[in-house]
Protein backbone atom coordinates (compact mmCIF):
# COMPACT_ATOMS: atom_id res chain seq x y z
CA UNK A 1 0.00 0.00 0.00
CA UNK A 2 1.24 3.51 -0.36
CA UNK A 3 1.12 6.53 2.06
CA UNK A 4 -0.78 9.63 2.36
CA UNK A 5 2.89 11.46 0.70
CA UNK A 6 2.45 8.94 -2.35
CA UNK A 7 -1.10 9.25 -2.80
CA UNK A 8 -0.44 13.07 -3.35
CA UNK A 9 1.65 12.73 -5.98
CA UNK A 10 -0.23 10.32 -7.58
CA UNK A 11 -3.06 13.07 -7.62
CA UNK A 12 -0.67 15.64 -8.40
CA UNK A 13 0.80 14.16 -11.75
CA UNK A 14 -2.61 13.11 -12.79
CA UNK A 15 -3.97 16.66 -11.92
CA UNK A 16 -1.56 18.14 -13.56
CA UNK A 17 -1.64 16.38 -16.89
CA UNK A 18 -5.58 16.66 -17.15
CA UNK A 19 -4.89 20.65 -16.85
CA UNK A 20 -2.24 20.37 -19.24
CA UNK A 21 -4.30 18.44 -21.59
CA UNK A 22 -7.28 20.68 -21.19
CA UNK A 23 -4.69 23.73 -22.11
CA UNK A 24 -3.26 22.27 -24.97
CA UNK A 25 -5.64 20.75 -26.55
CA UNK A 26 -7.29 24.05 -28.16
CA UNK A 27 -3.22 24.72 -29.92
CA UNK A 28 -3.52 21.14 -31.25
CA UNK A 29 -7.42 21.88 -32.67
CA UNK A 30 -5.88 24.65 -34.43
CA UNK A 31 -3.28 22.87 -36.10
CA UNK A 32 -5.15 19.78 -37.60
CA UNK A 33 -7.63 21.98 -38.47
CA UNK A 34 -5.43 24.51 -40.47
CA UNK A 35 -6.78 27.33 -38.48
CA UNK A 36 -3.89 30.09 -38.68
CA UNK A 37 -1.72 30.83 -35.83
CA UNK A 38 1.27 32.70 -35.52
CA UNK A 39 3.80 30.00 -36.65
CA UNK A 40 2.35 30.08 -40.14
CA UNK A 41 4.79 32.88 -41.74
CA UNK A 42 7.94 30.73 -40.53
CA UNK A 43 6.19 27.23 -41.00
CA UNK A 44 4.55 27.62 -43.87
CA UNK A 45 6.89 28.24 -46.74
CA UNK A 46 9.21 25.18 -45.42
CA UNK A 47 5.95 22.95 -45.17
CA UNK A 48 5.33 24.03 -48.79
CA UNK A 49 8.79 22.85 -49.66
CA UNK A 50 8.21 19.30 -48.24
CA UNK A 51 5.13 19.14 -49.97
CA UNK A 52 6.91 19.91 -53.15
CA UNK A 53 9.99 17.50 -52.66
CA UNK A 54 7.26 14.57 -52.25
CA UNK A 55 5.37 15.57 -54.74
CA UNK A 56 2.07 15.71 -52.45
CA UNK A 57 -1.27 17.92 -53.26
CA UNK A 58 -2.02 20.11 -49.58
CA UNK A 59 -5.27 20.29 -51.51
CA UNK A 60 -6.09 16.81 -52.00
CA UNK A 61 -8.66 15.59 -50.16
CA UNK A 62 -8.60 11.55 -48.89
CA UNK A 63 -11.46 8.70 -48.51
CA UNK A 64 -10.28 6.00 -46.16
CA UNK A 65 -8.51 3.91 -48.32
CA UNK A 66 -6.48 6.80 -49.97
CA UNK A 67 -5.98 7.82 -46.27
CA UNK A 68 -4.32 3.92 -45.14
CA UNK A 69 -2.56 3.37 -48.62
CA UNK A 70 -0.70 7.07 -47.60
CA UNK A 71 -0.06 5.88 -43.97
CA UNK A 72 1.40 2.41 -45.05
CA UNK A 73 3.46 3.83 -47.71
CA UNK A 74 5.17 5.79 -45.94
CA UNK A 75 5.69 4.40 -42.77
CA UNK A 76 7.41 1.10 -45.18
CA UNK A 77 9.31 3.58 -46.52
CA UNK A 78 10.66 5.16 -43.61
CA UNK A 79 11.72 1.80 -42.24
CA UNK A 80 13.44 0.48 -45.38
CA UNK A 81 15.60 3.66 -44.86
CA UNK A 82 16.36 3.13 -41.22
CA UNK A 83 17.15 -0.63 -41.68
CA UNK A 84 19.45 0.50 -44.49
CA UNK A 85 21.82 3.00 -41.91
CA UNK A 86 21.08 0.17 -38.96
CA UNK A 87 22.51 -2.45 -41.43
CA UNK A 88 25.37 0.02 -42.78
CA UNK A 89 26.39 2.04 -39.81
CA UNK A 90 29.61 0.54 -39.53
CA UNK A 91 30.68 2.67 -42.58
CA UNK A 92 28.60 5.76 -41.69
CA UNK A 93 29.74 8.59 -40.01
CA UNK A 94 29.41 9.62 -36.57
CA UNK A 95 30.10 6.60 -35.30
CA UNK A 96 33.43 6.77 -32.38
CA UNK A 97 33.13 3.73 -31.18
CA UNK A 98 33.62 1.51 -34.71
CA UNK A 99 30.27 -0.01 -34.15
CA UNK A 100 29.59 -2.67 -37.28
CA UNK A 101 26.37 -2.54 -38.84
CA UNK A 102 23.76 -4.86 -37.65
CA UNK A 103 21.96 -8.41 -38.75
CA UNK A 104 19.78 -8.14 -40.84
CA UNK A 105 17.46 -10.10 -38.78
CA UNK A 106 18.04 -7.50 -35.26
CA UNK A 107 17.68 -4.60 -37.85
CA UNK A 108 14.30 -5.32 -39.31
CA UNK A 109 13.24 -6.01 -35.91
CA UNK A 110 14.46 -2.62 -34.98
CA UNK A 111 13.01 -0.86 -37.89
CA UNK A 112 9.42 -2.27 -37.52
CA UNK A 113 9.25 -1.82 -33.75
CA UNK A 114 10.35 1.91 -33.97
CA UNK A 115 8.28 2.12 -37.19
CA UNK A 116 5.23 0.83 -35.45
CA UNK A 117 5.79 3.18 -31.84
CA UNK A 118 6.50 -0.15 -29.91
CA UNK A 119 10.57 0.28 -29.12
CA UNK A 120 10.81 -3.08 -28.18
CA UNK A 121 14.88 -3.72 -27.98
CA UNK A 122 16.68 -6.75 -28.25
CA UNK A 123 19.65 -4.50 -27.88
CA UNK A 124 21.55 -2.45 -25.86
CA UNK A 125 21.94 0.89 -27.33
CA UNK A 126 24.68 2.07 -25.69
CA UNK A 127 26.91 -1.02 -26.81
CA UNK A 128 25.63 -1.56 -30.40
CA UNK A 129 24.55 1.68 -32.14
CA UNK A 130 26.54 4.60 -33.44
CA UNK A 131 25.37 8.00 -32.66
CA UNK A 132 24.47 8.35 -36.09
CA UNK A 133 22.06 5.34 -35.94
CA UNK A 134 20.63 6.80 -32.32
CA UNK A 135 19.96 10.52 -33.78
CA UNK A 136 18.36 9.26 -37.51
CA UNK A 137 17.58 5.82 -37.85
CA UNK A 138 16.17 5.82 -34.04
CA UNK A 139 14.93 9.29 -33.66
CA UNK A 140 13.71 9.57 -36.67
CA UNK A 141 11.22 6.72 -36.37
CA UNK A 142 10.04 7.91 -33.24
CA UNK A 143 8.82 11.28 -34.60
CA UNK A 144 7.26 10.23 -37.22
CA UNK A 145 5.74 7.13 -36.13
CA UNK A 146 3.97 9.55 -32.82
CA UNK A 147 2.64 11.63 -35.31
CA UNK A 148 1.62 8.29 -37.56
CA UNK A 149 -0.94 7.83 -34.01
CA UNK A 150 -2.05 10.92 -34.27
CA UNK A 151 -2.82 11.51 -38.01
CA UNK A 152 -4.84 8.44 -37.86
CA UNK A 153 -6.66 9.48 -34.87
CA UNK A 154 -7.77 12.89 -36.55
CA UNK A 155 -8.60 10.96 -39.72
CA UNK A 156 -10.94 8.63 -37.75
CA UNK A 157 -12.74 11.54 -35.81
CA UNK A 158 -13.18 13.19 -38.74
CA UNK A 159 -14.92 10.21 -40.22
CA UNK A 160 -17.14 10.28 -37.08
CA UNK A 161 -17.95 13.90 -37.00
CA UNK A 162 -21.48 15.13 -38.47
CA UNK A 163 -21.33 16.59 -41.62
CA UNK A 164 -17.57 15.42 -42.65
CA UNK A 165 -17.22 14.35 -46.73
CA UNK A 166 -13.24 13.20 -46.50
CA UNK A 167 -11.01 11.92 -43.95
CA UNK A 168 -8.81 15.02 -44.47
CA UNK A 169 -4.79 14.89 -46.41
CA UNK A 170 -2.54 12.54 -44.56
CA UNK A 171 0.85 14.24 -45.80
CA UNK A 172 -0.91 17.68 -44.60
CA UNK A 173 -1.46 16.15 -41.45
CA UNK A 174 2.12 14.36 -40.93
CA UNK A 175 3.85 17.09 -41.51
CA UNK A 176 1.71 19.51 -39.39
CA UNK A 177 1.91 17.39 -36.39
CA UNK A 178 5.84 17.11 -36.71
CA UNK A 179 6.53 20.83 -37.57
CA UNK A 180 3.96 22.56 -35.34
CA UNK A 181 3.41 20.17 -32.31
CA UNK A 182 6.01 16.81 -31.70
CA UNK A 183 8.83 19.14 -32.63
CA UNK A 184 8.39 22.28 -30.26
CA UNK A 185 7.67 20.41 -27.58
CA UNK A 186 10.54 17.98 -27.85
CA UNK A 187 12.59 20.94 -27.81
CA UNK A 188 11.55 22.35 -24.92
CA UNK A 189 11.67 18.77 -22.96
CA UNK A 190 14.72 18.40 -23.65
CA UNK A 191 16.35 21.65 -23.12
CA UNK A 192 14.83 20.64 -19.67
CA UNK A 193 16.15 17.55 -18.94
CA UNK A 194 19.71 19.00 -20.25
CA UNK A 195 19.39 21.27 -17.46
CA UNK A 196 18.59 18.51 -14.73
CA UNK A 197 21.48 16.54 -15.62
CA UNK A 198 20.64 14.06 -19.02
CA UNK A 199 23.69 14.88 -21.16
CA UNK A 200 22.96 15.97 -25.15
CA UNK A 201 26.49 15.63 -26.73
CA UNK A 202 27.99 13.62 -29.79
CA UNK A 203 31.69 14.09 -28.62
CA UNK A 204 31.98 10.61 -27.95
CA UNK A 205 32.18 8.04 -24.89
CA UNK A 206 34.80 10.02 -21.89
CA UNK A 207 37.44 8.07 -20.05
CA UNK A 208 37.65 9.38 -16.12
CA UNK A 209 39.43 8.35 -13.13
CA UNK A 210 37.24 7.22 -10.24
CA UNK A 211 37.58 8.12 -6.47
CA UNK A 212 39.63 4.98 -5.62
CA UNK A 213 42.15 5.94 -8.77
CA UNK A 214 40.12 3.24 -11.04
CA UNK A 215 39.18 4.31 -14.65
CA UNK A 216 35.29 4.28 -15.94
CA UNK A 217 34.80 5.01 -18.92
CA UNK A 218 31.16 7.65 -19.10
CA UNK A 219 28.56 6.15 -21.81
CA UNK A 220 27.44 9.77 -23.23
CA UNK A 221 25.83 11.31 -26.21
CA UNK A 222 22.30 12.62 -27.49
CA UNK A 223 20.36 11.31 -24.92
CA UNK A 224 18.03 14.25 -24.07
CA UNK A 225 16.74 14.65 -27.45
CA UNK A 226 15.95 11.11 -27.44
CA UNK A 227 14.09 10.98 -24.10
CA UNK A 228 11.77 13.54 -24.67
CA UNK A 229 10.46 12.03 -28.09
CA UNK A 230 10.59 8.97 -26.45
CA UNK A 231 8.50 10.00 -23.79
CA UNK A 232 6.27 12.81 -25.26
CA UNK A 233 5.50 10.40 -28.26
CA UNK A 234 4.58 7.33 -26.17
CA UNK A 235 7.66 5.52 -27.95
CA UNK A 236 9.22 4.22 -25.25
CA UNK A 237 12.59 3.30 -27.15
CA UNK A 238 15.40 4.21 -24.13
CA UNK A 239 19.18 5.54 -26.02
CA UNK A 240 20.94 2.80 -23.18
CA UNK A 241 19.57 -1.08 -22.73
CA UNK A 242 18.19 -0.56 -19.09
CA UNK A 243 16.19 2.11 -20.26
CA UNK A 244 15.25 5.26 -17.87
CA UNK A 245 16.89 2.41 -14.90
CA UNK A 246 20.48 4.46 -16.49
CA UNK A 247 21.45 7.27 -14.50
CA UNK A 248 22.37 9.07 -17.26
CA UNK A 249 18.99 8.90 -18.73
CA UNK A 250 16.97 9.15 -15.75
CA UNK A 251 19.57 10.64 -12.63
CA UNK A 252 17.31 12.23 -10.21
CA UNK A 253 13.80 11.99 -8.97
CA UNK A 254 13.00 15.00 -10.03
CA UNK A 255 13.77 13.86 -14.12
CA UNK A 256 11.68 10.64 -12.71
CA UNK A 257 8.57 12.37 -12.14
CA UNK A 258 8.86 14.84 -15.21
CA UNK A 259 9.19 11.83 -17.46
CA UNK A 260 6.14 10.21 -16.03
CA UNK A 261 4.07 13.49 -17.00
CA UNK A 262 5.45 13.47 -20.38
CA UNK A 263 4.19 10.12 -21.35
CA UNK A 264 0.64 10.83 -20.23
CA UNK A 265 0.73 14.46 -21.64
CA UNK A 266 -0.36 14.28 -25.32
CA UNK A 267 -2.73 11.10 -24.82
CA UNK A 268 -4.37 13.09 -22.44
CA UNK A 269 -4.37 16.70 -24.58
CA UNK A 270 -5.67 14.15 -27.42
CA UNK A 271 -8.68 13.25 -25.69
CA UNK A 272 -9.74 16.96 -25.03
CA UNK A 273 -9.10 17.58 -28.86
CA UNK A 274 -11.50 14.98 -29.50
CA UNK A 275 -14.25 16.84 -27.70
CA UNK A 276 -13.64 20.16 -29.63
CA UNK A 277 -13.12 18.55 -33.20
CA UNK A 278 -16.25 16.96 -33.73
CA UNK A 279 -18.03 19.85 -31.64
CA UNK A 280 -19.44 18.27 -28.95
CA UNK A 281 -17.30 18.80 -25.96
CA UNK A 282 -19.42 16.71 -23.26
CA UNK A 283 -18.42 13.40 -25.65
CA UNK A 284 -15.31 13.78 -24.56
CA UNK A 285 -16.45 12.60 -20.70
CA UNK A 286 -16.75 9.17 -21.10
CA UNK A 287 -13.46 8.62 -23.06
CA UNK A 288 -11.45 10.69 -19.90
CA UNK A 289 -13.42 8.98 -17.13
CA UNK A 290 -13.49 5.55 -19.16
CA UNK A 291 -9.22 5.95 -19.45
CA UNK A 292 -8.77 7.29 -16.17
CA UNK A 293 -11.13 5.28 -14.50
CA UNK A 294 -9.67 2.34 -15.69
CA UNK A 295 -6.08 3.96 -14.75
CA UNK A 296 -7.26 4.55 -11.28
CA UNK A 297 -7.59 0.55 -11.16
CA UNK A 298 -4.92 -0.67 -12.62
CA UNK A 299 -2.90 1.67 -10.34
CA UNK A 300 -5.05 0.64 -6.49
CA UNK A 301 -4.09 -3.46 -7.69
CA UNK A 302 -0.35 -2.92 -8.16
CA UNK A 303 0.07 -1.00 -5.33
CA UNK A 304 -2.29 -3.18 -3.39
CA UNK A 305 0.18 -6.01 -4.40
CA UNK A 306 3.07 -4.48 -2.86
CA UNK A 307 3.24 -6.42 0.25
CA UNK A 308 7.43 -7.36 0.98
CA UNK A 309 8.75 -10.70 -0.06
CA UNK A 310 5.67 -11.78 -1.99
CA UNK A 311 7.40 -10.39 -5.12
CA UNK A 312 10.82 -11.12 -6.41
CA UNK A 313 11.91 -7.96 -4.57
CA UNK A 314 12.03 -4.25 -5.60
CA UNK A 315 14.20 -1.91 -7.69
CA UNK A 316 16.13 0.03 -4.84
CA UNK A 317 17.63 3.10 -6.79
CA UNK A 318 14.07 4.91 -7.05
CA UNK A 319 12.24 2.87 -4.55
CA UNK A 320 9.34 -0.03 -4.83
CA UNK A 321 6.66 3.18 -5.26
CA UNK A 322 8.09 5.19 -8.20
CA UNK A 323 8.97 2.22 -10.05
CA UNK A 324 5.84 0.54 -9.52
CA UNK A 325 3.63 3.84 -10.61
CA UNK A 326 6.43 4.17 -13.54
CA UNK A 327 5.16 0.31 -15.07
CA UNK A 328 1.53 1.02 -14.54
CA UNK A 329 2.02 4.59 -16.31
CA UNK A 330 4.50 3.26 -18.70
CA UNK A 331 1.66 0.12 -19.96
CA UNK A 332 -1.39 2.30 -19.59
CA UNK A 333 0.02 4.87 -22.12
CA UNK A 334 1.42 2.11 -24.05
CA UNK A 335 4.99 3.67 -24.13
CA UNK A 336 7.04 1.35 -22.85
CA UNK A 337 10.11 2.74 -21.07
CA UNK A 338 11.21 1.09 -17.80
CA UNK A 339 12.22 3.16 -14.47
CA UNK A 340 13.38 -0.63 -13.17
CA UNK A 341 13.79 -3.79 -14.01
CA UNK A 342 10.27 -6.02 -15.02
CA UNK A 343 11.77 -8.89 -12.61
CA UNK A 344 11.56 -6.66 -9.50
CA UNK A 345 8.16 -5.89 -9.61
CA UNK A 346 5.45 -7.15 -7.52
CA UNK A 347 3.26 -9.72 -9.82
CA UNK A 348 0.09 -7.65 -9.19
CA UNK A 349 2.24 -4.89 -10.51
CA UNK A 350 2.62 -7.00 -13.93
CA UNK A 351 -1.07 -7.96 -13.86
CA UNK A 352 -2.13 -4.19 -13.86
CA UNK A 353 0.84 -3.80 -17.00
CA UNK A 354 -1.02 -6.72 -18.64
CA UNK A 355 -4.19 -4.69 -18.26
CA UNK A 356 -3.33 -1.61 -19.78
CA UNK A 357 -1.39 -3.33 -22.70
CA UNK A 358 -4.82 -5.15 -23.13
CA UNK A 359 -6.72 -2.55 -23.01
CA UNK A 360 -4.75 0.23 -24.75
CA UNK A 361 -6.69 3.31 -23.90
CA UNK A 362 -6.13 4.12 -20.45
CA UNK A 363 -5.07 6.81 -21.88
CA UNK A 364 -3.41 4.51 -24.52
CA UNK A 365 -0.77 5.43 -27.56
CA UNK A 366 -0.64 9.27 -28.85
CA UNK A 367 -3.40 9.00 -31.20
CA UNK A 368 -4.71 5.59 -30.96
CA UNK A 369 -5.36 5.22 -27.41
CA UNK A 370 -8.38 7.54 -28.47
CA UNK A 371 -8.97 5.25 -31.50
CA UNK A 372 -9.09 2.29 -29.12
CA UNK A 373 -11.58 3.89 -26.75
CA UNK A 374 -13.79 4.63 -29.56
CA UNK A 375 -13.75 1.13 -30.72
CA UNK A 376 -14.79 0.22 -26.84
CA UNK A 377 -17.62 3.40 -26.94
CA UNK A 378 -19.21 1.81 -29.87
CA UNK A 379 -19.15 -1.77 -28.77
CA UNK A 380 -20.87 -0.66 -25.58
CA UNK A 381 -23.46 1.47 -27.45
CA UNK A 382 -24.54 -1.42 -29.52
CA UNK A 383 -24.84 -3.87 -26.43
CA UNK A 384 -26.63 -1.14 -24.20
CA UNK A 385 -29.00 -0.49 -27.15
CA UNK A 386 -29.49 -4.30 -27.26
CA UNK A 387 -30.44 -4.58 -23.51
CA UNK A 388 -32.87 -1.50 -23.33
CA UNK A 389 -34.58 -1.98 -26.79
CA UNK A 390 -32.94 1.64 -28.09
CA UNK A 391 -31.46 2.29 -31.35
CA UNK A 392 -27.76 1.97 -30.74
CA UNK A 393 -26.87 5.81 -32.26
CA UNK A 394 -23.44 6.94 -31.41
CA UNK A 395 -22.64 10.77 -32.48
CA UNK A 396 -26.40 10.77 -34.09
CA UNK A 397 -25.26 8.19 -36.65
CA UNK A 398 -26.91 4.47 -36.19
CA UNK A 399 -24.32 1.61 -35.44
CA UNK A 400 -24.55 -0.49 -38.18
CA UNK A 401 -24.23 -5.01 -37.69
CA UNK A 402 -21.15 -4.18 -39.64
CA UNK A 403 -19.95 -1.28 -37.73
CA UNK A 404 -19.92 -3.85 -34.68
CA UNK A 405 -18.60 -6.65 -36.57
CA UNK A 406 -15.80 -4.36 -37.61
CA UNK A 407 -14.79 -3.02 -33.99
CA UNK A 408 -14.71 -6.70 -33.25
CA UNK A 409 -12.44 -8.19 -35.70
CA UNK A 410 -10.13 -5.24 -34.68
CA UNK A 411 -10.39 -6.27 -31.00
CA UNK A 412 -9.89 -9.70 -31.45
CA UNK A 413 -6.57 -8.95 -33.87
CA UNK A 414 -4.87 -8.62 -30.17
CA UNK A 415 -5.56 -12.13 -28.51
CA UNK A 416 -4.71 -13.54 -32.26
CA UNK A 417 -1.61 -11.76 -32.53
CA UNK A 418 -0.93 -12.47 -28.92
CA UNK A 419 -2.05 -15.86 -27.96
CA UNK A 420 -0.55 -17.86 -31.25
CA UNK A 421 2.95 -16.71 -31.04
CA UNK A 422 3.31 -17.47 -26.94
CA UNK A 423 2.67 -20.63 -27.72
CA UNK A 424 4.72 -21.14 -30.59
CA UNK A 425 7.78 -19.94 -28.54
CA UNK A 426 7.41 -23.14 -26.59
CA UNK A 427 6.25 -25.66 -28.55
CA UNK A 428 9.28 -24.83 -31.30
CA UNK A 429 11.42 -24.44 -27.93
CA UNK A 430 12.24 -21.46 -29.01
CA UNK A 431 12.70 -20.28 -25.70
CA UNK A 432 15.43 -22.85 -25.05
CA UNK A 433 17.55 -20.39 -26.75
CA UNK A 434 17.28 -17.81 -24.14
CA UNK A 435 20.20 -17.61 -21.54
CA UNK A 436 18.89 -19.06 -18.20
CA UNK A 437 14.90 -19.62 -19.27
CA UNK A 438 15.27 -22.76 -18.43
CA UNK A 439 15.34 -22.08 -14.73
CA UNK A 440 12.70 -19.99 -14.26
CA UNK A 441 9.67 -21.39 -12.11
CA UNK A 442 6.84 -22.02 -15.01
CA UNK A 443 4.55 -18.84 -14.19
CA UNK A 444 7.43 -16.82 -14.35
CA UNK A 445 8.55 -18.12 -17.56
CA UNK A 446 4.85 -18.07 -19.19
CA UNK A 447 3.94 -14.52 -17.52
CA UNK A 448 7.71 -13.58 -19.12
CA UNK A 449 6.95 -14.70 -23.17
CA UNK A 450 3.40 -13.60 -22.85
CA UNK A 451 4.51 -10.62 -21.99
CA UNK A 452 6.72 -10.21 -24.94
CA UNK A 453 4.03 -10.77 -27.52
CA UNK A 454 1.51 -8.76 -25.74
CA UNK A 455 3.82 -5.62 -25.35
CA UNK A 456 4.70 -6.80 -29.28
CA UNK A 457 0.72 -6.68 -30.19
CA UNK A 458 -0.18 -3.75 -27.86
CA UNK A 459 2.84 -1.62 -29.33
CA UNK A 460 4.20 -1.14 -26.04
CA UNK A 461 7.79 -2.65 -26.23
CA UNK A 462 8.08 -2.90 -22.46
CA UNK A 463 9.29 -6.72 -21.66
CA UNK A 464 11.51 -8.55 -19.73
CA UNK A 465 13.66 -10.04 -22.16
CA UNK A 466 15.42 -7.41 -23.65
CA UNK A 467 18.85 -8.40 -25.30
CA UNK A 468 17.95 -11.93 -24.03
CA UNK A 469 15.55 -12.67 -26.74
CA UNK A 470 17.98 -11.36 -30.04
CA UNK A 471 17.42 -14.62 -31.36
CA UNK A 472 16.15 -15.43 -35.04
CA UNK A 473 12.37 -16.47 -33.45
CA UNK A 474 11.94 -13.58 -31.73
CA UNK A 475 13.29 -10.76 -33.95
CA UNK A 476 11.08 -12.48 -36.42
CA UNK A 477 8.31 -13.47 -34.57
CA UNK A 478 7.83 -9.81 -32.64
CA UNK A 479 8.12 -7.87 -35.91
CA UNK A 480 5.69 -9.93 -37.75
CA UNK A 481 3.29 -9.58 -34.51
CA UNK A 482 4.30 -5.34 -34.02
CA UNK A 483 3.24 -4.67 -37.19
CA UNK A 484 0.39 -6.42 -37.42
CA UNK A 485 -0.83 -5.10 -33.66
CA UNK A 486 -0.54 -1.57 -35.24
CA UNK A 487 -1.60 -1.28 -38.85
CA UNK A 488 -4.47 -4.19 -38.98
CA UNK A 489 -6.58 -2.57 -36.43
CA UNK A 490 -5.72 1.07 -37.81
CA UNK A 491 -7.27 -0.42 -40.78
CA UNK A 492 -10.05 -1.42 -39.89
CA UNK A 493 -11.12 1.78 -37.69
CA UNK A 494 -10.40 4.02 -40.61
CA UNK A 495 -12.92 1.89 -42.41
CA UNK A 496 -15.23 2.10 -40.07
CA UNK A 497 -14.91 5.94 -40.16
CA UNK A 498 -14.86 5.90 -44.17
CA UNK A 499 -18.46 3.97 -43.62
CA UNK A 500 -19.92 6.78 -41.38
CA UNK A 501 -19.51 9.80 -43.91
CA UNK A 502 -22.77 10.82 -45.18
CA UNK A 503 -24.63 8.84 -42.70
CA UNK A 504 -27.70 9.66 -41.90
CA UNK A 505 -28.13 11.90 -38.50
CA UNK A 506 -30.14 12.20 -35.80
CA UNK A 507 -31.28 15.32 -33.77
CA UNK A 508 -31.39 13.38 -30.40
CA UNK A 509 -30.28 10.35 -29.89
CA UNK A 510 -32.53 7.49 -27.76
CA UNK A 511 -29.34 7.12 -25.69
CA UNK A 512 -27.41 9.38 -24.02
CA UNK A 513 -23.64 9.01 -24.24
CA UNK A 514 -21.66 11.73 -22.55
CA UNK A 515 -23.21 11.03 -19.09
CA UNK A 516 -21.26 9.69 -16.08
CA UNK A 517 -23.71 6.62 -15.81
CA UNK A 518 -22.36 5.29 -19.71
CA UNK A 519 -18.73 6.09 -18.49
CA UNK A 520 -19.31 3.74 -15.98
CA UNK A 521 -20.98 0.96 -18.19
CA UNK A 522 -18.05 1.40 -20.69
CA UNK A 523 -15.48 0.65 -17.88
CA UNK A 524 -17.40 -2.12 -16.99
CA UNK A 525 -17.91 -3.12 -20.70
CA UNK A 526 -14.16 -2.80 -20.95
CA UNK A 527 -13.14 -4.85 -17.96
CA UNK A 528 -15.54 -7.73 -19.35
CA UNK A 529 -14.34 -7.68 -22.68
CA UNK A 530 -10.97 -7.56 -21.49
CA UNK A 531 -11.28 -10.13 -18.36
CA UNK A 532 -13.28 -12.74 -20.47
CA UNK A 533 -10.90 -13.19 -22.79
CA UNK A 534 -7.61 -13.22 -21.25
CA UNK A 535 -8.48 -14.24 -17.87
CA UNK A 536 -7.15 -18.14 -18.00
CA UNK A 537 -4.05 -16.99 -19.38
CA UNK A 538 -3.27 -13.97 -16.76
CA UNK A 539 -4.31 -16.80 -14.36
CA UNK A 540 -1.79 -18.93 -15.88
CA UNK A 541 1.06 -16.05 -15.62
CA UNK A 542 0.99 -12.77 -12.86
CA UNK A 543 -1.65 -14.06 -10.35
CA UNK A 544 -0.26 -17.51 -10.12
CA UNK A 545 3.13 -16.05 -9.64
CA UNK A 546 1.37 -13.81 -6.85
CA UNK A 547 0.07 -16.41 -4.93
CA UNK A 548 2.44 -18.78 -5.27
CA UNK A 549 4.78 -15.92 -3.43
CA UNK A 550 1.83 -14.68 -1.14
CA UNK A 551 1.71 -18.60 0.00
CA UNK A 552 5.19 -18.64 0.41
CA UNK A 553 5.23 -15.17 2.61
CA UNK A 554 2.39 -16.34 4.61
CA UNK A 555 4.39 -19.78 5.34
Amino acid sequence: MIDAIQSLIVVAILASTLISGSLLAPYVVRVLTGTPTRLDRLLDPFESAVYRLIGADPKMTMGWREYLFAVIFLNVAQMAIAFAILVGQGVLPLNPQGFPGLSWDLAFNTVVSFGTNTNLQHYAGETALSYFSQMTAIQFLQFTSAATGVCVMVAMVRGLRPGSAHLGNFYVDFVRVLTRILLPLCAVAALVLVALGVPQTIGGYVTVKTVEGATQELLVGPVASLVSIMQIGTNGGGYFGANSAYPFQNPTPVTDVLEIYLMLLLPTTLIFTFGELIGKKKETRPILIGSYGLLAIDLAVAFLGSIPAVGPGIETRFGGFFSTLWTVITTASTTGSLNASLAGINPLGILSAYMGMLVQATPGGIGVGVMYMLMYVVITVFVVGLMTGRTPEYLGAKITARDVKLVMVAFLVHPIAILVPTLAAFATKAVDAIPGFSSLPTSVAFTQVLYEFTSSAANNGSDFLGAAANTPFFNFATAVVMFVGRFVPIAILLALAGSMIGRKRVAEQSLRTDGAAFSFVLIGSILLLVVLTFLPFLILGPLLAYFQGLVNFVG
